[in-house]
């Protein structure tokens, strides 16, 4: 699409597409899907050092014919650097070198845990405002140098301000982003810019800012699971940053902020009864489990991946493949590595 159009007409010319699309799958047979692969990494880059490896790991990506795009599960940058403009343009700009569609969800270290001291004491909710900003001025447009097409959360206008929750089909596969971070998913006080935030007395603000993000994160995670069993998808990839700490009892305040997602996920996955898989990064190091599959009612269709992170650094290849049950086949990708 051409970067001449004004911006009202490309999200226009966006959804016309995305509309056709969805039109065309929902009538007579449904149309063959064919087997493909996608990227997921996180975590990445922290420090100038992870720049070059992250640049490695995106030429490694982009000479595999085979991947057709790249997941970015969020936190672009150390929690101990600061949070500019400058150092943010920079990240981004990397990323947008893929050489074809790179997808990017927030994580914490963007914006709300911008309040430590190290991170230059900034006021959260306006790094997340300057985020925005930066990462989504098109949110019809993913990154990378041949972009996705994507519909964005702000076209609804009781969520304009989201314009970090997207979507796209690919294959008959919905895709969707949840922003879902971790401290928390925010819930962490910020205590740089405000010693007497705490969870028993917290600011109005960081909860108020909560409660909006949670009713617009689960409104995009119906409406996308909707929308992919309308269509007749045949599998649902959602990407967010945080891991929702399944692994913790509900009630355990490190996994509060989670507990509308999991119970969510938990529904809408059982629903759907096609392959779900939840990508996230956050914790660092790699690994695939069902997280609901002990639940009541278990959910067995449901598979997680969390993405590797600095430290280590490396890329997790997820094969999809409409032809098996299981439909996802993840694998730890070409290379993992250790940072200097």
């Amino acid at each position: 699409m051409s970067d001449t159009l004004p911006n009202g007409l490309r999200r226009a010319f966006g959804t016309l597409v995305l509309a056709l699309a969805s039109a065309c799958t929902s009538t007579g047979e449904p149309p063959s899907s064919a087997a493909f692969s996608f990227a997921l990494i996180g975590d990445t880059p922290y420090g100038a050092a992870a720049e070059h490896r992250l640049a490695a790991i995106l030429r490694e990506i982009d000479d595999d014919p085979s991947v057709r795009f790249v997941l970015h599960a969020g936190d672009l940058k150390d929690g101990g650097e600061p949070c500019t403009d400058e150092l943010l343009r920079r990240r981004l700009a990397l990323m947008q070198e893929a050489s074809g569609a790179l997808v990017y969800t927030p994580g914490d270290n963007e914006w709300t845990d911008c309040h430590r001291a190290a991170a230059g004491r900034f006021h959260p909710l306006e790094r997340l405002a300057a985020l925005r900003g930066l990462a989504f001025a098109d949110p019809t447009r993913s990154m990378g140098k041949r972009p996705l097409l994507q519909r964005s959360q702000a076209e609804a206008e009781s969520h304009a301000e989201f314009v970090e929750n997207v979507r796209f089909v690919h294959e008959r596969v919905m895709f969707l982003t949840l922003h879902v971070v971790g401290s928390r998913n925010a819930l962490a006080p910020w205590h740089g810019i405000d010693p007497s935030d705490s969870a028993d007395v917290p600011r109005r603000d960081r909860i108020a800012a909560f409660e909006e993000r949670k009713a617009a994160n689960l409104s995009w995670l119906e409406a996308a699971f909707r929308s992919a069993q309308h269509s007749g998808a045949i599998a649902v990839v959602v990407l967010m940053h945080a891991n929702p700490r399944f692994d913790l009892p509900p009630g355990h305040p490190h996994r509060a902020g989670f507990e509308g997602v999991i119970q969510a996920l938990h529904r809408l996955s059982l629903r759907f009864g096609r392959p779900v898989l939840l990508a996230h990064g956050d914790g660092h190091f790699f690994f695939v489990d069902r997280p609901l599959a002990s639940e009541s009612p278990p959910v067995r269709n449901l598979l997680r991946v969390q993405s590797w992170g600095e430290p280590l650094s490396g890329w997790i290849r997820i094969d999809v493949d409409p032809a098996r049950t299981a439909v996802f086949e993840i694998s730890a990708g070409a290379r993992s590595q250790i940072g200097n």
